[in-house]
């Protein structure tokens, strides 16, 4: 249950969800080098595409997940230009070693390209599977880590939005910043990411600053925070952290401190408008944080609901993203298209939140738009762009 911490001197324990949880521990990773091959298929028959869903756990929200995961990429499947696909859905149980022996079942049925699985340790069990068929794996993982060779991630990754939003901030002038992150593996991540999007954009770090996943500790972080700031002259702060954990927390005690977006512009790795809760808090007033293109976010779940009666999952979109890619692939009547350098063609796709293209090192890209907080409203300082190569890449 979402809530804001009443006080700075009531010290409890949070526990920092990952980002969109999914971001896992790094397991062992299948090798980097890009995927070059791919099957040959035959685009005037139905391409064979095996659909991983965490189905069978036992756990309510993995069953949950995987309808919405399968509805949408029937939804998807409803205009793809002509292509036809055979989907066939095989159920992982959320564990690592049956996700692995149903993509070798789905590539023995003739599976030409596996769609899933969700969780980072699946994904990559899978990936090596199935890495001597020459079938790609898109998954449903946002966790860069298990990214390369012939597994590609589908969920946003903390580097897009690092460069969305440091790109953003280096339009409006902002050239030093002051990192605040928690000391987990996403907080870690997050950090890493961010550091790389300023190096890149010519900026400066100016300052890092970590904490323990504890509300005392975020406490004690606040004067480091404010030291670092103002001993730097920093124009920009950078948080990793999301509403379920220490942000409710430092946009309270950082204003209280004297530090506000109106000297040092307060930015977001994560969303701040989730759960609506959020937008009420004083302190992310002013904030800037990174949202999927709404237009097409918008488009789709009206469609979802037009369909099945409900709201799509947060990361249901994936799968529509996925049967979008390789519809578009497919229709182009070319028995390469779900090769490697098909699947990462430069222009990319356009999917259930905006566009998005895979990267030859198993990430991605997307559109997102740049987003504030005004009034308890969002409001968008900079629209998701409509291709790649434009503002906002």
């Amino acid at each position: 249950m979402f809530a804001v911490f009443p006080s700075a001197r009531k010290v409890v324990q949070f526990i920092a969800l990952p980002f969109v949880a999914l971001a896992l521990a790094a397991c062992d990773t299948i090798p980097t080098a890009g995927f070059g091959g791919g099957p040959s298929i035959n685009t005037g028959d139905a391409v064979p595409v095996a659909l991983l869903v965490p189905g069978g756990s036992g756990i309510t929200t993995d069953e949950l997940l995987s309808q919405s995961l399968e509805n949408a990429a029937r939804l998807a499947m409803r205009d793809l230009n002509g292509a036809t696909i055979d989907l066939r859905v095989y159920s992982t149980a959320g564990d690592a070693g049956t996700a692995a022996a149903q993509a070798r079942q789905a590539v023995d049925d003739g599976a030409k390209i596996i769609l899933g699985p969700v969780y980072a340790a699946s994904a990559n069990a899978v990936g090596n599977a199935v890495a001597g068929d020459n079938v790609a794996v898109l998954s449903f993982s946002n966790n860069a880590a298990i990214a390369g060779g012939n597994v590609f991630v589908l969920g946003p990754t903390f580097q897009n939005t690092a460069n969305r939003m440091v790109g953003y901030a280096r339009s409006q002038g902002k050239q030093r910043f002051v990192v605040v992150h928690g000391q987990d593996s996403a907080g870690t991540q997050g950090r890493d990411a961010i550091s790389r999007a300023v190096a890149a954009q010519g900026a400066s770090v100016v300052g890092t600053i970590g904490y323990a996943l504890s509300q005392q500790d975020v406490i004690a972080a606040i004067p480091q925070i404010k030291s670092a700031v103002e001993g730097n002259a920093a124009d920009a702060i950078f948080m990793t952290t999301d509403t379920a954990s220490a942000l409710p927390l430092l946009s309270q005690l950082l204003p209280e401190a004297g530090v506000t977006s109106e000297t040092s512009q307060f930015i977001g790795l994560t969303r701040w408008d989730i759960p609506p809760q959020t937008l009420s808090l004083p302190g992310v007033q002013g904030g800037w944080f990174a949202v999927p293109d709404p237009a097409a976010s918008a488009t789709f779940s009206a469609q979802y609901q037009g369909a099945y009666g409900g709201v799509p999952h947060p990361i249901g979109g994936l799968a529509f993203d996925g049967i979008a890619a390789i519809g578009a692939l497919v229709s182009q009547g070319k028995s390469d298209a779900l090769t490697g350098a098909a699947l990462t063609q430069g222009a990319g796709f356009r999917g259930a939140s905006g566009i998005f293209r895979l990267r030859a090192d198993g990430t991605n890209e997307r559109g997102l738009a740049v987003a504030t907080i005004t009034d308890a409203q969002v409001t968008i300082l900079s629209p998701a762009p409509q291709s790649f190569g434009g503002a906002g890449f």
